[in-house]
């Protein structure tokens, strides 16, 4: 059974910058899709950034684009997401999500099987 876990959120100031990092467990990491996804207080869940299993595929939600960088090390088992330029409004819980399914997840929570507990990020004005 994969597990994910996400790690690297806090609290920064508005301009600072944080790295999440998603480990997964239980099996291969190499052919698994992985995607970002937060939820603020009373709001839905948005995506944030996805990656294909290769890294060759990437994209990413218009709100987060120049700031936000996904990538991932098939070696640590670990997607990381590096977050620069953070802004209030993106204070959430951060989850991480995979699917062994697909080559490639995107932005549609529903193409993902796994799921993390989820880490709190919150940018402070």
């Amino acid at each position: 059974q994969l597990q994910l876990v996400e790690s690297g959120g806090g609290l920064v100031q508005a301009g600072g910058s944080l790295r999440l990092s998603c480990t997964a467990s239980g099996r291969t990491f190499t052919n698994l899709a992985v995607g970002w996804f937060r939820q603020a207080p009373g709001k839905e869940r948005e995506f944030v950034a996805a990656i294909s299993w290769s890294g060759i595929s990437i994209e990413y939600a218009d709100s987060v684009k120049a700031r936000f960088t996904i990538s991932r090390d098939n070696v640590k088992n670990a997607v990381l997401l590096q977050m620069n330029s953070l802004k209030p409004d993106d204070t959430a819980v951060y989850s991480c999500a995979g699917t062994t399914s697909r080559y490639y997840g995107g932005s549609n929570s529903l193409h993902y099987d796994y799921w993390g507990q989820g880490t709190q990020v919150t940018v402070s004005s």
